[in-house]
Order: structure tokens, then sequence, then C-alpha cells
């Protein structure tokens, strides 16, 4: 009997470690066939360039970045991103997606509602061709920039104000290219 009564304090203790370990948060995943709507591409276009970046769901429920950068016409980028909603970030949050790239390196944005001009917050992600990596990114490494350019004095990205993210390929080497997305989730920092 009493044997039985110091483990359920032990248990209980136990539990209550369990419960305070907080689970990761998906902010998005590619299950569901309807999930591409959700994103949407940014090209060089807008700016008078002529790289195709595309975006699918495949048959093995991730999302493909794909297509071809071009240098002509002054351009040179290719993004996709999420259509504008609140992320639910807090302070000390660490992003981490799980890709499969083409060795290339990409950066992650994240979005906020400024007037400046193609202004976001970038961090640098390096893929490792045709092997699926987690990268984590916390959200005190991103740095404010416009037109690729990092912008002084912009402060540290709020993360109340995010309201979108995506991925921009901009390495100046035309030629074709491939990401693929299975999830991106958010990790709460540890109090």
């Amino acid at each position: 009997m009493s044997r039985r009564m110091l483990s359920l304090p032990l248990l209980i203790l136990l539990g209550s470690f369990v419960m305070a370990e907080e689970k990761p948060e998906v902010l998005f995943d590619f299950t569901n066939p309807d999930a591409a709507k959700e994103w949407q591409t940014v090209n060089d276009g807008v700016m008078g360039g002529v790289s195709e970046g595309k975006l699918k769901i495949t048959d093995t429920k991730t999302m493909e970045f794909f297509s071809t950068l071009s240098l002509e016409n002054n351009g040179g980028f290719a993004s996709i991103r999420t259509k504008a909603k609140k992320l639910g970030l807090e302070k000390g949050d660490v992003l981490v997606a799980r890709i499969r790239g083409d060795g290339r390196e990409y950066s992650l944005n994240l979005y906020v509602p400024r007037p400046l001009v193609a202004f976001s917050y970038r961090a640098m992600v390096q893929t490792k061709k045709d092997e699926w990596i987690e990268v984590e990114v916390p959200l005190d490494r991103f740095e404010a920039t416009s037109f690729g350019r990092v912008v002084q004095d912009a402060g540290p990205v709020d993360p109340k104000e995010v309201n979108g993210l995506g991925f921009l390929l901009g390495d100046k080497k035309a030629g074709p290219f491939k990401m693929e997305v299975e999830w991106i989730r958010v990790e709460r920092a540890v109090e």
C-alpha cells in the first residue's frame, strides 16, 4: 500500500512536467489538397523581370516551389508567400521548416504591414541538394530588408505584426530551381 502511495505523487509530478512541455504548433502543412490556396507567387515580373516561380502541392503532400530564375531585364528573384493573415507569433519564437532543396540558398521572409515597398524581414536558409533537412530560425535572426538591401534602424521584427511568410530565391544564378516544403511550425520560447 505505501509503495502505491509513493508512486502516485511521482506520477502527478511527472504528469505536470509532460503537461508543461509545449508541443510545436504547425503553421502550415500540405496534407490538405486546398493548402495551395493560402499561398501565392510573387516574381520579378513586378519589376520587369522574366523569372518564373511556381508552386504546387505534390502527391506526397509537400509544397513544391520550382521553375526558372532569370537575370534578364534586371530580374533575378522568384518567391512564394502566404496570403495575408496573422500568424500568432510571440517574442522568442523559433520558426522551423522541413525542406528539401537543390543546394541553393533561399531566404525565409516574414511580412508585416508597412508602407515601405518590398519590405520584409529576411533570414537566409541553405538547402542541401536532394536532402530533407529541418531549418530553425529564431525570430531575432530576421533582418529588415527592402529590395534585398538591409534597412538600417528598422528595429527587430515585432512578432504580433507578422501577417505572412514565404521563401524567396534571389542568388543571382540563372537556371532551374526546386525546393519542397513538408511543413512549417513554430516552437515557443521556454520561460
